[in-house]
């Protein structure tokens, strides 16, 4: 019997094509829209993960500003003051760094490049590796080595031929050159935290203190959590501290893991808010549905009437027109489904993001594809069950 309902009601829309397209309209623009923003809001939502989960969700940074220096409060020792005050911290990495140093190697010349003082551990904190050459060791800090690690793009840029590892280049700051050993070049890295590592270079802590540039005042701190601590929670010790110590306007304190959070909520409410609007085409689309219905009640009454005159019962014509409604609201759904999937590929494409089709999205579009074929077509179906055979057929 229901086989046979969508038979018929197949063959029904294929007989009025005009008058079914225009009222499955609604439903398609509905559906397309929720699924594409639902889409896009996860696609989104994963590059944003992506993008922290590189930096690394279990790091804390912190940076001094404004007057800073005369607290002399952060100096290389208040990494090991930090690790004893607060649980949960793993390590803290000293960073220093200055811009505008320029390269050169020969008649090649690079300005204003950043120069990190960093310490061994810095990189496999920050999950960095090398394309060749090697990072320094914790004996390079200690005996303050001239070496450096250039980043992927400052390599090439200065050495456009071919492999630098094991050559020296000239670092230019206030007009005074220092020679470098190059060590090792890092594979190519997105930026993450405000962090360029392509077009960067990379020192021992120590050279870069007492041979670079001298200072005795830490730049940033990477605090790493432990793995069994939670990170957010961590960050907030580490504020509580510092406004106790310092006072709240003499540091910034950054967490992948808070931001994360916050951009996750932002990035679901913003989308949620999108779909809801855009919902408002699929109750439009059930008002396209139920005309329709209704007009093909009265179009098909003697029909109704001859099919009741033969013994077919109420429930029997309900359904018949109820099938047909929810196979129009359907139809119209899976081709709004298959339209919103192709705008959401054309539009991450031109983002850059990469396409996470939402299961959610897939299940509400159909759900409500089909609630709303049993909602509007219900009324028109039970007008149909209720006609009298006679009734039906004088009107005809």
């Amino acid at each position: 019997m229901i086989v046979e309902n969508i038979r018929m009601a197949l063959s029904s829309m294929a007989s009025a094509r005009l008058r079914t397209f225009l009222s499955l309209l609604g439903i398609m623009i509905g559906v397309a829209s929720v699924v594409a923003i639902l889409n896009l809001g996860q696609s989104a939502a994963e590059s944003i993960s992506s993008s922290f989960d590189a930096g690394g969700l279990d790091t804390v940074s912190i940076m001094p500003r404004g007057s800073a220096r005369e607290t002399m409060v952060f100096t290389e020792d208040f990494a090991y003051r930090l690790m004893n005050e607060i649980d949960g911290i793993r390590e803290t990495l000293p960073v220093v760094s200055s811009g505008g140093n320029n390269f050169r190697n020969g008649q090649e010349i690079v300005e204003a490049v950043i120069v990190q003082g960093v310490t061994s551990g810095f990189f496999e904190s920050n999950s960095l590796s090398v394309s060749s050459g090697s990072f320094f060791s914790p004996v390079d800090n200690i005996n303050r080595r001239q070496v450096v690690v250039l980043g992927s793009e400052l390599a090439e840029e200065l050495f456009p031929s071919g492999n630098c590892v094991g050559r020296y280049i000239s670092i230019f700051r206030r007009n005074q050159a220092k020679s470098f050993l190059i060590i090792g070049v890092l594979e190519e890295r997105d930026a993450s935290m405000g962090t360029s590592y392509n077009d960067s270079a990379f020192m021992p802590y120590n050279t870069y203190v007492q041979r670079f540039r001298r200072t005795d005042q830490v730049g940033t701190y990477v605090v790493k959590v432990d793995g069994n601590a939670d990170a957010i929670k961590v960050a907030e010790d580490i504020e509580a501290y510092l406004n106790e110590i310092v006072g709240s306007d003499y540091y910034r304190i950054m967490s992948p893991a808070t931001i994360k959070e916050m951009a996750d909520a932002v990035t679901g409410t913003f989308s949620s808010f999108l779909a809801a609007i855009a919902a408002i085409s699929l109750l439009v689309g059930g008002i396209g549905i139920m005309n329709i219905m209704l007009v093909s009640v009265v179009e098909r009454t003697g029909e109704i009437g001859i099919r009741k005159a033969l013994g077919a019962a109420p429930r029997a014509i309900r359904s018949q027109f109820l099938v047909e409604s929810v196979t129009l609201s359907l139809s119209g759904g899976l081709i709004g489904l298959f339209i919103g999937n192709l705008l959401s590929f054309a539009a991450v494409r031109i983002a850059g993001w990469e396409l996470h089709v939402s299961i959610a999205a897939v299940i509400i579009a159909l759900s409500f594809s089909l609630a709303i074929g049993v909602f509007f077509g219900w009324y028109p179906a039970a007008k149909a069950a209720k006609l009298e055979p006679m009734e039906a057929l004088a009107r005809e």
